[in-house]
């Protein structure tokens, strides 16, 4: 028992400690004894089965669903990813969008260029990484990048959180910047959490679809679309439907 309960003690430092999880945890635990003692009865008359060399109790699992097909990262990586797939762009650059979702989805089409402050060591086949600060993309000319995302990124800029500077108008300059490099007939795939804004220090900030379509101004929005606050995606809707969410995501999709 003492050796089941450091194991889940160890996986709330691991994976940071969730109420929810703990308590579907402590749930579980009957059932996990009660499983251990069958597997041990059943093992006596297997000729196959293999004996315990160690207790890993994840206890919350038989409480969860197979995965949810909802929320920000479900629908946004999804939703550029289609696009992307369906242009089919000679060159496509991601700006500090998840390696482990969005990207590798685009991996396995495609190559991607990636640029984000952090390191990035993988060695991934059709991965060119750069590491850089993207707020000014000083390296990349006017109007010369054909197709470009940014997903979940923008809204850090600026915060520190990341070991970037800190700037208020970071993220303004960001943008401001993408509009620059891309070129003419070119497609720009942002998604950013939208609603009434709202700076979260050092976490993120949450941008209204009027300062995002402000700040783009010399672009053109070709579709919008956005997961309000119930987790669900709502395809080609008007701006203001994520107007007043408290943490949606836009999902815009601009052309110059």
């Amino acid at each position: 028992m003492f050796e089941i309960l450091k194991n889940i003690a160890k996986s709330a430092i691991e994976f940071g400690f969730d109420p929810r999880r703990f308590l579907l945890s402590l749930r579980g635990l009957p059932y996990f004894i009660a499983d251990l003692r069958k597997y041990n009865r059943m093992l006596a008359g297997s000729a196959n089965g293999m004996k315990i060399g160690a207790f890993y109790p994840i206890l919350h699992d038989r409480f969860s669903s197979s995965g949810a097909a909802s929320g920000h990262y479900f629908h946004q990586d999804l939703w550029a990813a289609r696009k992307v797939f369906e242009k089919n762009p000679v060159r496509h650059i991601d700006i500090g969008s998840s390696v482990s979702g969005f990207v590798s989805s685009l991996l396995a089409f495609r190559e991607v260029e990636v640029i984000d402050i952090r390191p990035n060591v993988s060695k991934v086949r059709g991965l060119k990484f750069i590491q850089a600060d993207a707020t000014d993309l000083r390296d990349l000319p006017d109007n010369s990048v054909e197709s470009i995302s940014t997903l979940h990124a923008c809204e850090h800029f600026g915060l520190g959180r990341y070991g970037d500077p800190v700037d208020p108008d970071s993220h303004f300059k960001f943008m401001r910047a993408l509009a620059r490099v891309l070129k003419p007939g070119g497609r720009l795939y942002f998604a950013l959490p939208s609603g009434q804004e709202k700076l979260y220090f050092n976490a993120h900030r949450v941008l209204s679809p009027t300062t995002v379509l402000g700040t783009f101004s010399d672009l053109k929005l070709v579709s919008f679309s956005c997961v309000k606050d119930d987790g669900d995606l709502y395809e080609n809707c008007p701006t203001a439907t994520v107007a007043n969410e408290l943490y949606g995501c836009g999902l815009y999709e601009f052309t110059k």
